[in-house]
Order: structure tokens, then C-alpha cells, then sequence
């Protein structure tokens, strides 16, 4: 840290030393004393991210789920946290859980994945500070992925198992780059009526911005979510619409305004997977490493990797192994898969 660095840190007060400290590594923000990796046996997840990294790196730590999961989602999941208790969430869009829930639980760590910019380091220093939990930030960036999971490793005392998925996540990554999918311009569809998207940049559009596609979004500048109209649609002419769930994918094709879209007319508008967590978003987290498999997918060429890739990530990720019926409900849908 630079002296003029340290003299500001300093004059604003010590408790903001651990943040300044931590913010030149631009991954991981620590605030509070932390624990040895070794006493770290019971873990808060903040948020919906958090709770999908820890799923998949140390389960065993995990007190529970921030949002709810329905039983077809959890059906999917290892036993050690298929019947975790929901108990909710201090980042996202509002908390709800209160301090004193938060402090009777008694959790080694608070764990947070996501934006870390200055609004999440400051509800991580406040509620460290209220509380007397340590919290760890993590960039939850989708190109980081393996950093992530080297880093929250390395604070949970899990290396070996970081690493074998850190370097499995390298592996989907340098996959995705060197071919991306054959889809063209893209929409993502999102929101009640398709109208809610993620512009250039955004944490939601990210996999499909890493698989080497164009989101026709990004035309609107940088940003995070945006709302559009179907004229600006008609304008952008994508090639490929990606619906967020199910039942939007049913609305955009049975409406006849959407109609009016090529991309509809001709068919090309795919639901992505959302089981146990959506493969391209929601949440932004490690889930959308097998977006990247389906993405890449629509590729002739790669196309009849996906079952065995899906497996295996399923095995590593989530430790759970898929039967034959799992997988073709997972696929079902997707053109380039042998179980579409």
C-alpha cells in the first residue's frame, strides 16, 4: 500500500485497514478476525452465489439455503445439503435475516459472492462490526471462477478439493473461449415479459459475453439490468432469443407480438435449464460454468460432448449422479443434444 494510501486509512480510522488492505488483491475482502481455516466448521452463505460456491466446495459447512428450493431443484443436489433449512439472506435484494438470527446461529463465517464493490464491502464491514462475525468478500466475477474457489478453499481448509475444482472450471473457461457457440446475436429474455435483459458487462449477461457471442443488449452501452421495448427488439434483430425460465419460453412463443421476431418465427429460441440453479444466471454464480457447456453445445461440433459433460459437472460440482431420466429432462430441448 502506498504512504498516501496509509495515511488516508489511517485518519478515516483502523476498522477500514482489513478492506484497504484486501482491495489491492481486486478478488477476496476480508472484515473482521477471521479464524484458521481449521476452526472454520460452520459457514453463513449471504447470499445466492455464496450458497452455490459453498455447495460445491464444502458442503459439509454449509448451514443452509438463503432463498427456497422446491424439491425437483433439490432432488439434484448431494444429500449433505439437499435438506438444509432455508434461513435466508443478508446480501441481494434485501436481507431478511435479522442480526439476532444471524448471531444465534453462530456461524464461523459469513461468506458473500458477488459484486464487491463499495456498497457490499460496506454491509460486510457494518454487519462484521455489528455482530462480531467475520465476513468474507469474494469477486464473484464468472471469468474468476478459479481464483474463487482456490481462495474460498484456502479460508475453509478444503485445498485439495479447491484445486480439482478450480481446475476443472479452467478447463469449461479455455473451452469457451476457444470455440464459443454457433448462435449468433443473441437476446437474453428476461423478466415477466421478456423485456428485462442485461446489458454489455453485466454479472447476468456474463456467460454468454465469455462464450463468444454477441448480446445484442450491449448495442445500449455498459450496465447492469435494463428494461426494453419489443421495438427496440425488432430493431436489434437477434438470431437467437434465451429465455430466462419455462414459462417465459412458452409466453414468447405462443404470443403473437413476438411473432413479429424472425428469431421466433423461425424457432430459434431456446429455454435455458434452471435445474438445480439456472445454468446461465440466477444465480450469477459457479452454476453458470455449465452454461458455458450448453452454450457451447449448439456447435455441431461439440454438440455430442454435453451429456457426459453435464455428468461429470454434476458429479464434481454437486455430488450427484445423474440417471439416465434426470439427464434427458435436463436436455431436454437442446437441438445440438442427442437428448433434446
Amino acid at each position: 500500500m502506498k504512504r498516501r494510501q496509509l495515511l488516508q486509512a489511517m485518519a478515516v480510522g483502523p476498522w477500514l485497514l482489513p478492506a484497504l488492505a484486501s482491495a489491492t488483491d481486486s478478488l477476496v475482502f476480508t472484515f473482521g478476525q477471521t479464524r484458521p481455516a481449521t476452526q472454520v466448521r460452520k459457514v453463513f452463505a449471504a447470499g445466492a452465489p455464496a450458497a452455490v460456491l459453498l455447495c460445491c466446495l464444502a458442503p459439509e459447512k454449509m448451514l443452509g439455503w438463503p432463498w427456497p428450493l422446491d424439491e425437483d431443484k433439490r432432488s439434484l443436489l448431494s444429500p449433505v445439503v439437499r435438506d438444509l433449512p432455508m434461513i435466508g439472506r443478508l446480501a441481494g435484494r434485501g436481507s431478511t435475516v435479522p442480526l439476532e438470527t444471524l448471531v444465534a446461529l453462530a456461524p464461523d463465517l459469513i461468506l458473500d459472492v458477488g459484486e464487491a464493490d463499495a456498497t457490499y464491502q460496506s454491509l460486510a464491514l457494518r454487519t462484521s462490526e455489528q455482530t462480531g462475525l467475520p465476513w468474507l468478500l469474494v469477486d464473484g466475477r464468472l471469468e474468476k471462477s478459479p481464483r474463487q474457489l482456490r481462495e474460498a478453499a484456502a479460508r475453509l481448509g478444503v485445498q485439495v478439493r479447491g484445486e480439482r475444482l478450480a481446475q476443472y472450471a479452467e478447463a469449461i473457461l479455455m473451452r469457451a473461449r476457444n470455440h464459443g457457440a454457433a448462435l449468433g446475436p443473441v437476446y437474453l429474455a428476461r423478466g415477466h415479459d421478456g423485456l428485462e435483459t442485461g446489458l454489455g458487462g453485466s454479472i447476468h449477461a456474463e456467460a454468454v459475453e465469455l462464450a463468444g457471442l454477441e448480446n445484442v443488449a450491449a448495442r445500449l452501452g455498459p450496465g447492469g439490468m435494463a428494461r426494453i421495448s419489443l421495438e427496440q427488439l425488432l430493431d436489434w434483430q437477434p438470431h437467437s432469443l434465451l429465455c430466462q425460465d419455462a414459462s417465459l419460453y412458452r409466453h414468447i412463443r405462443q404470443s403473437s407480438l413476438w411473432q413479429a421476431l424472425p428469431a421466433v418465427r423461425e424457432g430459434r429460441v431456446y429455454s435455458v435449464p434452471q435445474s438445480p440453479f439456472g445454468w446461465l444466471d440466477g444465480p450469477p454464480g459457479l452454476n453458470r460454468l455449465l452454461g458455458l457447456e450448453w452454450l457451447a453445445a449448439f456447435d455441431p461440433k461439440h454438440a455430442g460432448a454435453l451429456p457426459q459433460r453435464v455428468r461429470e459437472f454434476f458429479a464434481l460440482f454437486y455430488g450427484m449422479q445423474l440417471d439416465e431420466a434426470q439427464l434427458q429432462r435436463l436436455l431436454a430441448g437442446h437441438p445440438g443434444s442427442a437428448h433434446g
